[in-house]
């Protein structure tokens, strides 16, 4: 069974540092690009970021730039999601996806994972 598994996430304080990870399973990433979506309860799913294959463009909603940055290893079939200086209001469950091209849209990916949930809180 096609799997995306999330790992990394949990409780920081504001201001400290996470690391995501997304592992494939019976498929390989190297192919689609990787994605990253996070979701709070009563609003809409938001894109995070999202890498390329071959030229590992990489893509980043404003209000992460300067603190997360995207990465793929192609080797050992994962992506990451580096998050640093963490706020408040990057609390979510961030999802991992897969697909042919990076997009805003959570429907255009082809594989989901399951969720971890990344909570700031002092």
């Amino acid at each position: 069974q096609v799997q995306l598994v999330e790992s990394g996430g949990g409780l920081t304080q504001p201001g400290g540092s996470l690391r995501l990870t997304c592992a494939a399973s019976e498929f390989t990433l190297y192919y689609s690009v990787i994605g990253w979506f996070r979701q709070v309860p009563g609003k809409e799913r938001e894109a995070v970021a999202c890498i390329n294959t071959r030229d590992r463009g990489t893509y980043y909603i404003d209000s992460v730039k300067g603190r997360f940055f995207i990465s793929r290893h192609d080797g050992d079939n994962s992506g990451h999601l580096e998050m640093n200086s963490l706020k408040a209001e990057d609390s979510g469950v961030y999802y991992c996806v897969a697909g042919g091209q990076c997009s805003e849209h959570w429907t255009l990916y082809s594989h989901w994972g399951q969720g971890t949930q990344v909570t700031v809180s002092s």
